[in-house]
């Protein structure tokens, strides 16, 4: 089985279509805004939300909250362990 770290930057590559390779995301760093290098954009977490409650079952409509638990990979894999 792939590390859940790996499978969450390729759902965001594979979702958003972006062109970077895995190791260029950072498991610490922001994943939206200006200085993230990958530019996400809400239209973005729109995908990779429905992309991951799909795939994981995370089912949350609180924007607020989403916006914690999509802030990193790291903050996203914890909250699918603890959650999941």
């Amino acid at each position: 089985m792939q590390d859940l770290k790996y499978e969450l930057k390729k759902l965001i590559i594979d979702e958003c279509e972006k062109d970077c390779s895995i190791e260029d995301i950072k498991d610490d760093e922001a994943l939206f805004g200006e200085n993230s290098v990958l530019e996400l954009d809400s239209m973005d977490a729109l995908q990779i939300s429905m992309a991951i409650n799909k795939k994981y079952g995370l089912k949350t409509t609180d924007s607020k909250e989403l916006r914690k638990i999509m802030y990193s990979i790291n903050t996203m894999e914890e909250y699918l362990i603890k959650n999941g």
